[in-house]
C-alpha cells in the first residue's frame, strides 16, 4: 500500500474511486449514504488536508445542507464508523480515509506548516512498539500513529 497524500496523482481518480468503494460499501452494509453524508465525504476527499467539524459545517451550511453543529458532527460519526474518515487526533480534525477498504492499523504524516496529512498503513508484524507489546504479553488489536513534521513542499519553501 503506497502513501497518499504529498505525492502527484490523479486526484480526479482518487476521489471517484473513493466514492465509488464508500456507495458500495453501504449498499453491501445496508448503510444509507444520505445526500449529507455524501456530501460530507466529498468535501473530506477535496484535498488532502484534514478539516475541523466548523470547517465542514461551513461548506455545508453554504450549500443549504444544514447549519447546525449537530449535521457535522452527525455526518462525520457516520463516515468514521464506516470506515470512511478518520479523525486526527493532533489537529481534532478530520480527514477521508485514502485506502478505503484496505486501511487497517492507518499512520498520518501532518505537516505542521500547511496542515496537509498523508495516509499509510502500518503493520504490527514489526517493530519496537510490538516488542514491547509482546514482551508484556499484550495483544495490540489497534493503533494509530500519527507523526508531525514538514511535508515536501513546505521543506522546500523552507530552504
Amino acid at each position: 500500500m503506497n502513501t497518499i497524500g504529498f505525492a502527484p496523482h490523479d486526484h480526479g481518480n482518487c476521489v471517484a474511486d473513493t466514492l465509488r468503494k464508500a456507495e458500495q460499501h453501504c449498499a453491501d452494509n445496508g448503510l444509507r449514504l444520505t445526500p449529507v453524508r455524501r456530501r460530507s465525504l466529498e468535501i473530506l476527499l477535496a484535498d488532502h488536508r484534514a478539516l475541523g467539524a466548523y470547517d465542514l459545517l461551513a461548506v455545508l451550511a453554504t450549500e443549504g445542507l444544514g447549519a447546525q453543529p449537530p449535521v457535522a458532527y452527525r455526518a462525520l460519526d457516520f463516515l468514521v464508523k464506516a470506515g470512511f474518515a478518520h479523525k486526527i487526533e493532533a489537529l481534532n480534525a478530520y480527514i477521508a480515509c485514502a485506502h478505503l477498504g484496505e486501511c487497517q492499523m492507518p499512520a498520518f504524516l501532518i505537516c505542521r506548516a500547511c496542515n496537509s496529512v498523508a495516509e499509510t498503513d502500518t503493520t504490527l508484524g514489526r517493530g519496537r512498539l510490538n516488542d514491547a507489546a509482546s514482551d508484556a504479553g499484550f495483544r495490540i488489536e489497534r493503533t494509530v500513529v500519527e507523526a508531525e513534521g514538514l511535508c515536501p513542499s513546505c521543506q522546500k519553501d523552507t530552504a
